[in-house]
């Protein structure tokens, strides 16, 4: 038998009804409501109005959001958000009360959104905050949802910065000016890096340089004094500094004249 069709309901398979459903995992086959009123038609009503919930509708796309239908209003919302606030069929709310969900199910999308982008790899929070303006979430659910990240140890700016600047130093044979340039991008505060460059060793950054001073040495023709002026500034604009550079160039120097 067709399911009986009323004014929130079309036969469509963007939906499925399940306002009359005691158990959420069994599902009834597809119908849908209209689309969603704008928020601002909800909260321009009058303080004391109390609308009751006529519908719930499980949204195909995206996941694990609902409609939320009151007569000729509705709302959409993540599940986490309808059973917290227990949305049922015939349930009771004030205009305070859907306040209150809209703000908790903005702060529910944008953290949902930090989580897709971080899934994709490691990110720092100014990066993960640009993101998520750009995908135009307030002010208040992107500083929430970076908190609860920092806390749950999805972010960890200190533990960014050290990986980050060891891999290019090690691995990308990158100077500290350089990878101080790259942090100073992605958001990373002064302390932080400063921390990050110090954990790198003199050691190991001259060995970075070094090997790649070598090669490039190699690769260069002409006489010495030209080798060494193309050496050094190459190794310059990869971020090493002036001191770090001459010592390199003596050793390379000294290899290739003994």
């Amino acid at each position: 038998m067709n399911p009986k069709k009323n004014k929130y309901n079309s036969y469509d398979d963007d939906v499925i009804d399940i306002s009359e459903q005691d158990d959420w995992t069994r599902l009834q086959r597809d119908e849908k409501v209209e689309e969603a009123t704008s928020l601002s038609s909800i909260l321009d009503l009058s303080d004391e109005t109390e609308l009751t919930v006529t519908a719930v509708q499980k949204l195909k796309k995206p996941k694990w959001r609902y409609r939320i239908v009151f007569d000729q209003y509705s709302i959409d919302v993540h599940e986490d958000i309808m059973i917290k606030y227990r949305m049922l069929q015939g349930a009771v709310f004030s205009k305070s009360d859907l306040e209150d969900i809209v703000s908790a199910d903005e702060l529910q999308q944008t953290y949902a959104d930090a989580l897709s982008y971080l899934a994709r790899k490691p990110r720092t929070s100014y990066e993960i905050s640009i993101r998520l303006r750009e995908k135009g979430w307030g002010e208040t659910a992107i500083v929430s949802s970076i908190e609860r990240l920092s806390n749950e140890g999805f972010i960890d700016d200190t533990a960014y910065a050290q990986q980050w600047a060891n891999q290019r130093v090690k691995s990308k044979a990158k100077g500290k000016l350089w990878v101080k340039q790259e942090l100073r991008q992605k958001g990373i505060s002064k302390p932080l890096i400063e921390e990050a460059l110090n954990s790198i060793s003199e050691d190991d950054e001259f060995e970075s340089a070094l090997q790649l001073a070598i090669k490039k040495w190699n690769q260069t023709s002409g006489e010495r004094i030209d080798k060494q002026r193309k050496t050094g500034s190459f190794l310059m604009r990869r971020g090493y500094s002036g001191s770090l550079v001459s010592r390199v160039l003596r050793e390379v120097d000294q290899d290739n004249t003994t």
